[in-house]
């Protein structure tokens, strides 16, 4: 065998193995959003304290039969998803504009995004705790806190706002605009699933990226007013919807909205161009 035809297996190789990681990664995040879901729903129906963030789907998990075994396939489900951002940011992503310096940029932003969820989730996986039930709200208060005390600190925690917001903004945007469709096998996918793609992705992605400009909201007033308590982590950001003159309805509206995300993220792993 010819040493050009060996890097070509090598090649196809690493790519069958970076595409089957990118699609456990769209597992595994379809699993913790669910089970953020259903916590908000809890939430918004009972007003319990349970965690609508990470540590609370992760505490949910290890819970249920075989459940640290399933915590150890979320982190690696995760760290794929990473695998998958990264390469794209270092050899372009998948389509006809994959190889813009934009979007390669974007995917590098995803895969330290993806990498952190992943170590943070292997982190509670291996008996780290304080990976746990809470930590997205402490977190959140630890850092804005730890950015404000640095010269020019409301600055920094405004630009970080900022950039959630507006990132949060963008999400909702592209799931009203449909845009996730181009990045689906549409062309090969039957009618009942675009159905179940628009009608799970659409909805879901508004609720998400309501959550995301959320946080950037609270983070950007806890930049202008100098106090790390005004931050918010995922959890307090749900609940923060109960406050709105919509009250619980709208927190349960964004609850069944991350619970649909999580479905349409189990689309993706079947139907996503990768």
């Amino acid at each position: 065998m010819s040493p050009s035809s060996m890097n070509l297996r090598g090649g196809a190789a690493r790519g069958a193995a970076v595409r089957a990681g990118a699609r456990a990664g769209f597992v595994a995040r379809g699993v913790l959003y669910l089970l953020v879901g259903a916590l908000a729903v809890r939430i918004g129906l009972t007003g319990t304290s349970e965690q609508a963030d990470r540590g609370g789907a992760l505490a949910e998990v290890v819970s249920t039969p075989f459940g640290a075994v399933l915590v150890w396939a979320l982190g690696v489900g995760l760290a794929g998803m990473a695998l998958w951002r990264l390469s794209e940011a270092l050899f372009g992503a998948a389509g006809p504009k994959g190889d813009r310096i934009g979007t390669r940029a974007l995917s590098g932003a995803r895969f330290a995004f993806y990498a952190v969820g992943s170590f943070l989730v292997l982190s509670f996986a291996a008996g780290d705790r304080g990976s746990g039930a809470g930590t997205t709200d402490r977190q959140s208060h630890d850092l804005t806190g730890r950015l404000l005390s640095m010269p020019g600190g409301p600055w920094w925690v405004g630009a970080v706002a900022t950039g959630i917001l507006g990132a949060g903004l963008w999400i909702a945007g592209w799931a009203v605009l449909r845009k996730y469709r181009k990045h689906l096998t549409w062309k090969r996918m039957s009618t009942p699933q675009r159905r179940f793609m628009d009608v799970t992705g659409i909805p879901g992605g508004v609720a998400r990226g309501l959550v995301f400009a959320a946080v950037g909201f609270f983070s950007l007033k806890a930049s202008t007013e100098s106090d790390p308590g005004e931050a918010k982590g995922i959890d307090d950001a749900i609940r923060s919807f109960a406050q709105t003159p919509a009250g619980p309805w709208l927190l349960l509206a964004v609850a069944v909205g991350l619970v649909l995300f999580g479905v349409f993220s189990f689309g993706e792993s079947k139907w996503r161009d990768v």
